[in-house]
């Protein structure tokens, strides 16, 4: 049964999202299948809570659990055609999330920059638009159809072009450090960084195509934990979440907080 949705809006910073799910996300990592359907229940989960919040919704997905264009390299297989085969790997993680959140009741669209009616819609920026007015969640697949771009480029992209209010970067650590905190225990969380600084700093964290993009058209960036419960609407509702970038420089003692030490 499909609900309806009641918006809160005033609750919310941020109405307009557009969500980039690592293809990495998906993966069973007891058994190394490339989908993990407990997880991708998971993720539904907090986007249904947020849908419902009034949050009006696009994501972009990876896909890295199936297929990377430039690892194909060492195998013989040019980066353009590896790149079209992961493009077609986002198409089946997005086809793969759109499945578990209708089961959970939500209306959605895939959209897709390679035509493939069969399975999906093609991307058309006006089309998308009014289907996030409608209530539906839009799940972009297959990057911006291009070789050499990677999916946070194209996350970058869709979100300039929907004319979303913010990027939300999602990952399994909550926010962007000064070093691996997996590595280093001294490594300081950085709660804000400006587009440039993200740029200087040569942060892997998204690339630089990425970083430009929503710097020329005023998008922020959230990187936060999307694993942890709860964290997904915080972020929307505007609460201090992850590391934020844009384009307000603030002092440096402001921006890092300690973490490992139970601070």
């Amino acid at each position: 049964m499909r609900y309806a949705m009641a918006p809160r809006r005033s609750q919310l910073r941020f109405r307009r999202v557009l969500l980039k799910l690592s293809g990495e996300a998906f993966i069973n990592r007891q058994n190394g299948s490339c989908l993990d359907f407990a997880v991708l229940d998971s993720m539904a989960q907090q986007i249904v809570r947020a849908h419902r919040s009034g949050a009006q919704i696009a994501i972009v997905t990876g896909g890295g659990n199936i297929f990377r264009g430039v690892p194909g390299l060492e195998c013989g297989i040019d980066r353009a055609t590896g790149d079209a085969m992961g493009m077609l790997a986002t198409v089946i993680n997005s086809l793969a999330l759109q499945s578990i959140l209708e089961r959970r009741g939500l209306p959605t669209r895939v959209m897709t920059a390679i035509q493939m009616p069969a399975v999906a819609e093609p991307f058309i920026r006006r089309r998308a638009i009014r289907h996030l007015e409608k209530g539906r969640v839009v799940i972009f697949g297959a990057g911006t159809g291009n070789p050499f771009f990677t999916t946070d480029t194209a996350a970058a992209l869709r979100a300039s072009e929907i004319e979303a209010d913010v990027l939300l970067k999602a990952t399994k650590v909550d926010g962007i450090y000064t070093d691996d905190p997996l590595r280093n225990r001294a490594a300081q969380r950085l709660t804000h960084l400006t587009y440039q600084e993200a740029l200087e700093r040569r942060l892997r964290i998204m690339d630089a195509a990425a970083f430009s993009l929503c710097a020329e058209n005023g998008i922020p960036i959230i990187v936060f934990d999307f694993f942890r419960p709860g964290e997904l609407i915080r972020a929307i509702r505007g609460e201090p979440v992850g590391t934020l970038v844009d384009g307000h420089p603030e002092s440096t003692s402001a921006r890092t907080r300690e973490v490992r030490n139970g601070n």
